[in-house]
């Protein structure tokens, strides 16, 4: 992956710490995913309300980042191929150390394994 590439803009930073229709509906997610191109981060595909794929879906951006301390991989939803690291997107690159997997603390249910995807 280089510097330039359609649908990776490297000057957005992140929508904020979490899902952003999480935070909305007071749900919970697995991991993080954030767009490379307009910095909105959703929920992975193993979370219940999969928002990060439902994103690329209604806008067309293709590529995520995860947005889990120490991963710096890439997702082509177009291509449905994993890069292995890439461009360095404005930061932070992550959610807060102390931001819980699956997050956030007060809102995962019990059973929160028995809703994975």
């Amino acid at each position: 992956m280089s510097e330039q590439i359609p649908g990776v803009d490297t000057t957005i930073a992140p929508s904020g710490t979490g899902c952003v229709e999480c935070e909305a509906a007071q749900g919970w997610w697995v991991h993080l995913r954030r767009c490379a191109q307009c910095g909105h981060v959703g929920c992975c595909d193993t979370s219940p309300s999969q928002h990060a794929t439902k994103h690329f879906k209604n806008t067309g951006h293709p590529f995520v980042q995860s947005f889990e301390p120490g991963e710096d991989w890439f997702w082509n939803y177009e291509t449905d191929e994993m890069y292995d690291g890439g461009p360095e997107l404005s930061p932070p690159s992550h959610h807060p150390l102390d931001q819980t997997v699956p997050g956030p603390r007060d809102r995962v249910p019990a059973d929160w394994q028995s809703q994975l995807h």
